[in-house]
């Protein structure tokens, strides 16, 4: 029986939005063996996925490792896949095209029309671009793509034992410091005036419980450790509101239907990353230093109140 092969490396928000994705190709291959190729980081959470069935893991090495890719690309011959959807859709992935041989490949370039480019078709928002990938790849119903929804990685046996919270993530990975807005400090102090009834509230990374201290905000851990993403997720869904950079819990608020706020500075737009929704809003400012605490305080306001 041949599989089907996904590839997805990240990053978390990425991640989060292939969620429709991967069930409408659940959907239309029922009957195959669905596997996943992705980081260690996320090997775990995919593993909670229905979605998928089995979980492969790239390295990533350089590609002057011959011996990492010549094995790699002799475990991937051997699955005999009869398709990949490449939803990273980077030059690493294009490489794997022409090594891995698989009969049919989907991804942005491969399925471009006759005359359109790559830069053309990158100016869709990123879901978009993958609805149109899909559907030209055979998969007519792409119901759910342009809808993720991240309830499937909600660890259902986590506790959060807090009274209602309102959840901050002020943090960012420092390769991408132009994405942080710099004044939490103050808008925490604003909030905890404001929302008396409220906790705020974070749930940190390894490296960010400094900060979480810096800035005065409690931390919800996993005993005394920082929580998965399968619990992090549990911690969002369950937030009264939501206020991110553009990171990743930004996007599983987004798409787990969640009430709040990602602050945007110039680095992108809202639209071409596709995390606006019906609950979840962005506050967009092409200079995050120039977006002032009470701007922010009040756009909270008025969304909480809605």
């Amino acid at each position: 029986m041949s599989n089907i092969l996904i590839i997805k490396h990240g990053s978390l928000g990425d991640i989060v939005q292939i969620s429709g994705a991967l069930l409408d190709i659940r959907s239309h291959f029922k009957n195959k063996k669905i596997y996943i190729l992705t980081t260690s980081k996320y090997k775990n959470l995919f593993k909670s996925c229905p979605y998928v069935d089995e979980v492969l893991i790239d390295k990533r090495l350089p590609r002057w490792n011959f011996f990492y890719l010549l094995n790699l690309i002799k475990d991937i011959r051997k699955l005999n896949f009869e398709i990949c959807f490449d939803l990273q859709n980077s030059s690493r992935t294009d490489f794997y095209r022409k090594n891995f041989k698989i009969k049919s490949w989907s991804s942005s370039i491969t399925t471009l029309k006759k005359g359109e480019t790559k830069k053309t078709f990158d100016q869709n928002g990123v879901i978009e671009r993958f609805k149109i990938q899909l559907e030209r790849s055979g998969i007519s119903n792409t119901i759910n793509v342009v809808k993720p929804d991240f309830s499937w990685a909600i660890d259902q046996n986590f506790v959060v034992n807090e009274k209602p919270y309102i959840y901050i993530a002020p943090f960012c990975s420092p390769k991408l410091k132009h994405k942080v807005w710099p004044y939490y400090k103050e808008l925490i102090e604003l909030l905890k005036q404001n929302f008396k009834n409220l906790e705020i509230l974070t749930a940190p990374g390894p490296s960010e419980i400094g900060l979480c201290k810096d800035l005065k905000l409690k931390m919800i851990l996993n005993n005394e450790k920082p929580t998965n993403i399968n619990q992090l997720s549990k911690i969002i869904k369950e937030a009264s509101f939501v206020v991110a950079n553009d990171t990743g819990p930004a996007h599983i608020a987004a798409h787990l239907n969640v009430k709040g706020l990602a602050l945007f500075g110039s680095h992108t737009s809202a639209k071409k990353v596709s995390i606006e929704t019906n609950n979840f809003k962005v506050l967009e400012k092409e200079n995050l230093d120039k977006l002032t605490p009470l701007e922010v305080l009040d756009t909270i306001i008025k969304q909480f109140s809605t």
